[in-house]
């Protein structure tokens, strides 16, 4: 895989996510950057909910988009 193939797959996964948790700001996105942790933070906040639920989702999202 070449790094425009690595860029897309990069941009696409960003994209994804951003669908799967609208709530977060591009602020938000920003923080994050890249860091598991601090995405499960964020959507932990956001929605509300347990550090556990959080966890569930961002696992799930990753077996999901990992299939792509």
């Amino acid at each position: 895989m070449n790094s425009d193939q690595i860029a897309g797959k990069l941009r696409q996964f960003a994209g994804k996510a951003k669908e799967q948790w609208g709530r977060l700001t591009d602020d938000d996105w920003q923080v994050i950057a890249g860091r598991r942790d601090q995405l499960i933070g964020k959507i932990q906040e956001r929605y509300g909910i347990e550090r556990e639920m959080a966890e569930r989702q961002v696992a799930d999202f990753e077996r999901m988009v990992g299939k792509d």
